[in-house]
């Protein structure tokens, strides 16, 4: 079984910094793309960043230039750097992985349950 563990979220004033990871685990053959998405109070969930196995990325227009996305792949673990936070940045973010387990030769969509970041004076 793979699961995938964020970490890093809270509040955070206006113009702040945070920085959120998100661990997988589990018995793991490889893993493809990795990607940060959020969900707001009464929106829809949303693609903030995503890297692919080859580390290109992708962002949000609302995000970029604050934003940063990486990876460890020794680790299996997948960051997001957010500076000038603002409130509009509050929202659940959970972590997605393309994932390959050991159980399966496809790549499975797995997500994370969600860290909650809170941006307020």
């Amino acid at each position: 079984q793979v699961q995938l563990v964020e970490s890093g979220g809270g509040l955070v004033q206006p113009g702040g910094s945070l920085r959120l990871s998100c661990a997988a685990s589990g018995n793991i053959v490889s893993i493809n793309a990795m990607g940060w998405h959020r969900q707001a109070p009464g929106k829809q969930r949303e693609l903030v960043a995503l890297i692919t196995g080859a580390g290109s990325t992708n962002y949000a227009d609302s995000v970029k230039g604050r934003f940063t996305i990486s990876r460890d792949s020794a680790k299996n673990t997948v960051y997001l750097q957010m500076n000038s936070l603002k409130p509009e940045d509050t929202a659940v973010y959970y972590c997605n992985a393309a994932v390959m387990p050991t159980t399966s030769f496809r790549f499975l969509d797995v997500w994370g349950q969600g860290t909650l970041v809170t941006v307020s004076s």
